[in-house]
């Protein structure tokens, strides 16, 4: 009797638990190393990364630096073959050299040999558990008075937020709030009827009067980091694509300069980005290339003054450079509004947030701003 060919969730299955142990065994054969300098730069910690090459590696990398609020004032990014090479500067908030040992030491472990380095989803300091609340993604047109609407149906709902964060780009708006429900001791929300309703009044209140964009609400239990989950939504909710009458009105001097050509010699095409520096900036971008599928082989950072300079050697996941100029102009527009997403997001959350405490100031807690 002829054996059953395997189902497909099967081979998945086991296609990815080989990856996992091919990814463990280059791991024992070239553990990663994490070099922390304070000494031979005067004005900034050093951080060396080495280790194995991989997809997605330096997002990793840039979001343990950043998850913990440091500011990356230097970069030199290497990762041409099967090496990847980093060099952070970095400093606090006030500019000062790291010295606090229990932050210098979790970065060596969350980075070094002992990290669990192998997937990125599923291990970050960003990361919040879904075990005591329901993780509710929000997405649809921006309007005045939105998140007081939201607030309002989650509090007649028993909802509480003790948690979220709210983005708004390009007449768009997404959010990603942690909610626990009365109804279940202050615990996770449980009723299958009440996540349904969650989500279809949500849903109304996201679509308004805008019937030609689409809204969406997602409720879940596991675990997410909630900066690039807001980045892949409006990706994925093509913010990037302009509105002529508003992009025209945009000052020269906010806008980010973004170019992209390609270098024939070397088969890469070269990123360059200047723009006004603010954290996470080096974060918004690496994230957007990364979930665009491009792989950063070289890269240099320098963002000690007012304006941040960025220059990256990129290739396509599938080994090619930009191919189209069509494709180049998608590049450009996908890493203006990652760095304008943020921006936005910094103007538009007092507003709300004071709407938010005037309306449920007992109810709702952002505990991330």
């Amino acid at each position: 009797m002829a054996a059953s060919d395997p189902s497909p969730e099967s081979s998945m299955s086991f296609s990815y638990t080989m990856d996992d142990e091919y990814e463990k065994l280059i791991r024992r054969m070239n553990p990663p190393r994490v070099v922390i300098d304070n000494e031979s730069c005067k004005n900034a910690t050093v951080i060396q990364v080495d280790s194995a090459n991989k997809q997605g590696i330096l997002l990793e990398v840039v979001q343990v630096l950043t998850d913990l609020n440091l500011i990356i004032t230097k970069a030199y990014i290497s990762s041409d073959g099967g090496w990847f090479m980093d060099v952070f500067n970095v400093t606090d908030h006030d500019g000062n050299k790291i010295t606090d040992e229990g932050v210098l030491d979790y970065i060596e472990k969350s980075l070094g040999p002992d990290s669990c380095f192998a997937s990125s989803m599923r291990r970050s300091v960003g990361v919040t558990s879904g075990m005591d609340h329901t993780s509710i993604e929000l997405i649809g047109s921006d309007r005045p008075g939105l998140l007081s609407e939201v607030s309002a149906v989650l509090t007649n709902l028993k909802c509480n937020v003790v948690n979220g964060e709210v983005w708004t780009h390009n007449t768009r708006a997404a959010a990603v709030m942690q909610v626990t429900d009365e109804d279940n001791n202050g615990g996770a929300v449980a009723d299958p009827d009440k996540l349904s309703m969650i989500k279809r009044l949500l849903c109304n209140v996201l679509r308004g009067s805008n019937i030609l964009r689409e809204a969406k609400t997602v409720v879940s239990h596991g675990a997410t980091h909630t900066e690039r989950r807001l980045h892949q939504m409006m990706f994925d909710d093509r913010d990037y694509e302009r509105m002529g009458e508003q992009d025209s009105s945009s000052s020269d001097q906010e806008r980010p300069h973004v170019n992209v050509v390609n270098w024939h010699d070397k088969d890469y095409s070269v990123v360059t980005i200047r723009c006004k520096d603010r954290p996470k900036l080096l974060f918004d971008i690496v994230c957007t290339l990364t979930d665009m599928q491009y792989v950063v082989f070289h890269g240099n950072v320098d963002a000690e003054g007012a304006e941040a300079h960025q220059e990256y050697c990129i290739r396509h996941i599938d080994g090619s450079p930009v191919k189209s100029d069509a494709e180049r102009q998608r590049v450009i527009q996908c890493l203006e509004a990652a760095i304008q997403r943020r921006v936005s997001q910094v103007r538009m959350m007092s507003i709300h947030l004071l709407l938010l405490m005037i309306i449920t100031d007992d109810v709702l807690v952002f505990a991330r701003v």
